[in-house]
């Protein structure tokens, strides 16, 4: 019985140490699988926030850099695309009334400049010629003196031997003449100044006339069409005004200095036929 009672403890001393064994190798094989998995597990992203953040830097310096052009745009880019929106057609003939319009302009202020005339000069040296030299060296100072008062002064003074009145009537006849050269080229001004609105509101009726054909095609009045077809016929309107308000300036500008002119030549002609009264008389 004794050997019986040591048999059975034997035993069991056998069986809590195998099971003691087992547990611990499944412990080892836990912690081994904890360790295989935590560094096999994946780790947390951190790297992609910076990745996102460097993205979104770059969409908006590549957004600014798409706008800023657009905000540069100069004063020549956008006449040059209102110009192609108006309709190279009709507003080739607006740019050519203002090309045209100018150049005339330009002509008149600069043949007005050139013929302006400091008459209280050229009246008294006229004056001191007939005291010192006559007739003659009046003649010589008015062909050497530029300008239409000059000119009328030589004209009077060579009909100076008819007498006072034929000196008169050679005064106004060829101020007459003068005034016409003055006033040359006024009339093609009008010209271009009537005809760029005409032109631009000529253009904005044909513009509408095609914005309505487009609503009878497409059978639907949306404001893309009918906004679109009517903008794009309104600018040549603006491109004529705009061009005629130009011209209007230049033009009374040299209406101005022409009328400035012509009232000097009148004033010198009346002291002209004054001097040669005095001359006529002096000489008697």
């Amino acid at each position: 019985m004794n050997k019986f009672f040591s048999v059975l403890a034997v035993f069991a001393m056998l069986n809590l140490g195998y099971v003691n064994g087992a547990f611990a190798q499944d412990e080892d094989v836990e912690n081994t699988e904890q360790m295989a998995a935590e560094q096999t597990a994946p780790t947390e992203p951190v790297a992609p926030a910076p990745v996102e953040a460097a993205q979104d830097e770059e969409s908006d310096v590549v957004a600014a850099s798409s706008e800023a052009p657009a905000a540069e745009r100069s004063f020549h880019q956008v006449v040059k695309d209102k110009f192609i929106a108006g309709g190279p057609g009709f507003m080739s003939f607006v740019l050519i009334c203002l090309i045209l319009g100018l150049a005339v302009c330009i002509e008149r202020i600069l043949y007005l400049t050139m013929s302006t005339t400091n008459t209280k000069k050229l009246i008294s040296d006229v004056e001191s010629a007939l005291k010192s030299g006559g007739v003659e060296a009046a003649k010589d100072v008015c062909r050497n003196t530029k300008g239409p008062v000059a000119s009328i002064f030589y004209q009077g003074l060579d009909r100076s031997t008819e007498g006072i009145d034929m000196v008169e009537k050679s005064v106004v006849a060829y101020g007459s003449v003068q005034m016409g050269l003055l006033e040359k080229g006024l009339s093609w001004i009008s010209l271009f100044i009537a005809l760029a609105p005409m032109l631009g509101f000529f253009g904005t009726v044909i513009g509408m006339i095609d914005a309505f054909d487009a609503i009878a095609e497409a059978n639907n009045i949306s404001p893309g069409i009918v906004a679109g077809g009517i903008g794009v016929a309104l600018i040549t309107t603006v491109s004529g005004l705009l061009v005629a308000m130009i011209l209007q300036v230049f033009y009374n500008y040299i209406v101005a200095k022409v009328d400035g002119i012509v009232n000097d030549m009148e004033d010198a002609s009346i002291t002209l036929i004054d001097l040669m009264i005095k001359h006529q008389n002096a000489s008697k």
